[in-house]
């Protein structure tokens, strides 16, 4: 007997075709700073630059497809999705910039 929560059943499909969005969406995103680099100086990636967004964009799209699986209503699923967007900001803009702890200054 399949489980279904939230209208979406737990099967492998559905967990694979969530993993190749998440990739092909890292991949998209991705290739911005990439082109980027092609047309401006002021974009320059380093390999671990794309490396370390690589890692932080699958992590969080992959949570996201979870949640999205696993929440039971609308409600529930915007809030989790807000929560891990702002978790993701957060550390992108400490990353970047080093917003709330400076390391060595």
């Amino acid at each position: 007997m399949s489980t279904m929560i939230g209208g979406h059943g737990g099967n492998a499909h559905g967990s694979r075709k969530g993993a190749l969005r998440v990739v092909l969406g890292t991949a998209a995103i991705l290739l911005v700073p990439l082109v980027a680099m092609q047309f401006t100086r002021e974009v320059n990636w380093t390999g671990s630059d794309f490396l370390v967004a690589a890692v932080l964009l699958l992590g969080a799209g992959s949570v996201l497809d979870l949640l999205l699986r696993r929440l039971p209503n609308r409600r529930q699923r915007l809030a989790g999705a807000g929560l891990l967007g702002l978790a993701f900001a957060y550390v992108w803009a400490e990353l970047a910039v080093g917003i709330f702890f400076h390391l060595g200054s």
